[in-house]
């Protein structure tokens, strides 16, 4: 009789973004940040965000705020993802979202950046709230889950990282598939301004308080049933239009990306030197306009 083979074991289909790591092989004291939640770190943290953050960056740039009231009345965790492009990202979206949901959220921030000494892990944690995600392995720890079910928002950047050139980039699985699995919202926000403020290389905002525009959107419930791939465009799509609101207007997000951005030149150095302008409100920069030549 010819043996039977053992059937190889199906593995479950779900994004590697979305797959839990082992934190535990992390040095100690750069991995853990549940220290982070306790009640005296939060009443610092507090004093860090208001009276630190905020100040700092209302001297630095010109903050515009668009679509807090779509989010107000939102109650328990939710996901908030946004377009990064900027180390400014994270300090812009704490400082504009309503107290009491600031005070209930914490950051994705890449293990291999925020968390490869001990200081540096301390410092973020304490003044962002921030949780180790494993960007070499593609992966997020277990935190995010454990975190939305604790009544926790989960701040996150489904690009993964930051744009090399202040463009929009693709959005990965990671978001969509807590979204779902959770059944929580997903609040998406659009960031515009933030690269050309503060692009890679830079350790500090550029002078001339630079406008930068920050715009939450209506809140993306997941349907039951609904899958991650079917989340996840609606998510990307919705961070997109809020970008191209504040090129343009809102009816004319409505009728397409054509008529409103312009699409990103070939060269990387053109649209690196085309993102360093600061925006104009309701309408691209002079630099912008350039390209539609």
């Amino acid at each position: 009789m010819t043996p039977k083979l053992p059937i190889p074991r199906r593995r479950e289909n779900r994004p590697a973004a979305a797959e839990p790591t082992d934190v535990s092989e992390a040095s100690p004291g750069t991995a853990r940040t549940d220290w982070a939640r306790r009640g005296p770190v939060r009443v610092l943290r507090e004093v860090v965000q208001v009276a630190g953050l905020r100040t700092l960056l209302r001297a630095e740039v010109s903050m515009e705020v668009q679509g807090l009231d779509r989010i107000r009345d939102l109650e328990g965790p939710a996901l908030i993802v946004a377009n990064h492009s900027s180390h400014l990202d994270t300090a812009l979206l704490l400082c504009t979202l309503p107290a009491d949901r600031r005070r209930r959220t914490a950051v994705a921030a890449a293990k291999d950046y925020f968390f490869d000494t001990w200081w540096r892990a301390a410092g973020s944690a304490i003044a962002f709230n921030t949780f180790p995600i494993d960007r070499q392995a593609g992966a997020l720890s277990a935190t995010p889950g454990k975190l939305l079910s604790e009544g926790w928002s989960v701040l996150l950047y489904p690009e993964g990282t930051r744009s090399k050139d202040g463009y929009l980039g693709r959005f990965r699985l990671g978001a969509a598939w807590l979204a779902a699995q959770h059944q929580v919202p997903v609040i998406p926000v659009g960031l515009r301004g933030s690269y050309a403020a503060m692009p890679r290389g830079k350790s500090w905002p550029v002078s001339g308080r630079p406008r930068v525009s920050v715009r939450y959107g209506d809140p993306i419930v997941p349907r039951p049933g609904e899958t991650p791939r079917e989340l996840a465009p609606k998510i990307a799509a919705a961070v997109k239009q809020l970008i191209e609101e504040d090129s343009g207007t809102w009816w004319q997000s409505q009728r397409g990306a054509a008529a409103v951005v312009v699409e990103p030149p070939a060269g990387s150095w053109r649209r690196i030197w085309q993102q360093t302008e600061p925006p104009a409100p309701g309408g691209g920069s002079e630099r912008t306009k350039i390209w539609r030549n």
